[in-house]
């Protein structure tokens, strides 16, 4: 057995045998025989590793593969090692964005919301410019050094109070000004409420978009209906196709959920190029098993081979001039986040928190509501310090399943919200999420090969 201290993630994607060293990235495209070598290599001695493959492959075809290994492995492209084996945070924690719930409301009743339709599990409410002022401040307070913070408008339905959220970009701009800092500000909408108006007020605040539209119509209908039940299709479509029509290359993103009922996502993707929208995510569902649209271990294969015909769209459609972007399609091996960023994942409680609409503060967007993940006010500031220190540890070195994960470095640990919901424990990933993950990195990857083959 040889000493081997990096690893390397072989698969196959439509076809093509690919491997990833996954501490520097490099992404090789290789044979079935290579494939099998690489899985060997850490385990087995050369001649071990001779005496299991020449016999299929020919000893010839092996001591090539294994010369071709050996060479890429002193070159650090094969089984580097590990460029971090300890984390510890250092100085003061800097807070670089803020969620701000403006509306615990909304105008639709999406059957997946993990906010109870706005409610989040309290009253329905809207956020008082006071509360934004002073969430504003906070963030000023707290991003140090920082000249670019950032805020999110979220909800329930952000649109319902538009009054606060101009109020607020205004206020924010003003008061950064003041202390040489600028802001980036991105709002979530569902659309209903998108009109001309609405959406030229918007871009003349300088707020990207988010719009939510989950594909075909009976799909739209059936997830994301009005409060009587009937479907909100007619109504947002056009509205996101007027946003989308007026800038093409704006900072927008169509983003979609699907769930159980549309394991087919790959139809919603076409149904989303057809509509002339080229920028777009579809997320799967995030949901306890009890629920009728939830995705279970069991759905896995189905929704695998989706992504492949996801894949297989993107191509056909980059080939006919027609390229799109696919969120989670989106890696760039050269210049991606930095090794801090990559190892530490969103940031949520300790970078980033969300305010909800009376000024309480949570890790982020989808923590909100829940009370023992209540970290302040933004009059009182952080009281829960603990929680601060649980989440800014939470790194890919104390998640355990995360260490020994090839798609790591491209999700940063996953989401600690969703890992909550199933586990109780911010540290223990969301399992059916990591698998769903490592099949979209790996289309990505195979993507990302195919691409630079063709440009080569």
């Amino acid at each position: 057995m040889m000493n081997i201290t990096g690893q390397v993630h072989t698969f196959k994607c439509r076809d093509t045998f690919i491997a990833l060293d996954v501490e520097s990235g490099s992404l090789h495209q290789i044979d079935e025989l290579t494939a099998d070598l690489l899985r060997l290599y850490p385990k087995m001695s050369q001649p071990e590793i001779m005496a299991v493959l020449a016999p299929q492959y020919g000893q010839d075809q092996v001591a090539e593969a294994l010369l071709e290994v050996e060479k890429a492995r002193a070159e650090g492209t094969l089984f580097s090692p590990p460029a971090v084996t300890s984390w510890v945070p250092s100085g003061e924690p800097v807070v670089k964005a803020l969620c701000l719930h403006v509306a615990h409301d909304c105008n639709l009743r999406c059957r997946y919301c993990f906010g109870d339709s706005g409610e989040f599990g309290g009253p329905r409410e809207l956020m008082t410019a006071d509360v934004a002022r002073a969430a504003v401040d906070m963030l000023l307070a707290q991003s140090g050094e920082r000249p670019l913070c950032e805020i999110d408008f979220f909800g329930g339905e952000p649109l319902l109070n538009l009054p606060v959220v101009r109020e607020t970009v205004e206020y924010a701009r003003r008061e950064g000004a003041k202390r040489k800092k600028t802001f980036k500000f991105t709002l979530t909408t569902n659309g209903v409420l998108l009109t001309d108006a609405v959406r030229q007020e918007l871009t003349d605040l300088g707020i990207s978009l988010v719009l939510s539209l989950d594909g075909r119509r009976k799909i739209q209908d059936h997830m994301r209906p009005f409060p009587k039940d009937h479907g909100s299709y007619d109504q947002v479509v056009p509205h996101i196709l007027e946003a989308v029509n007026a800038d093409p290359e704006g900072d927008w993103w169509v983003r979609g959920t699907f769930t159980r009922y549309n394991k087919d996502f790959a139809a919603d993707a076409a149904h989303l190029l057809d509509l002339g929208i080229r920028r777009f995510s579809l997320e799967p569902v995030v949901a306890l098993p009890s629920a009728p649209y939830a995705l279970t271990a069991d759905d896995l294969p189905e929704v695998f081979s989706e992504y492949e015909r996801l894949t297989e769209l993107y191509q056909a459609e980059a080939a006919a001039g027609r390229p799109f972007r696919f969120f989670h399609f989106e890696i760039d091996l050269e210049h991606g986040p930095c090794l801090a960023k990559r190892f530490t994942g969103c940031g949520a409680g300790h970078e980033y928190f969300a305010v909800a609409p009376g000024g309480d503060i949570y890790p982020c967007h989808q923590f909100v509501g829940r009370e023992p993940y209540k970290q302040g006010t933004v009059t009182a500031g952080i009281t829960r310090p603990d929680l601060v220190a649980e989440f800014r540890q939470a790194t890919l070195l104390t998640q355990e399943s995360c260490r020994s994960c090839f798609a790591r470095y491209f999700c940063g640990g996953g989401c600690h919200a969703n890992a909550e919901l199933f586990s109780g424990n911010i540290h223990q990933p969301y399992e059916l999420g990591c698998e769903l993950e490592r099949k979209r990195v790996e289309c990505a990857l195979y993507l990302r090969l195919v691409s630079s083959r063709i440009s080569a």
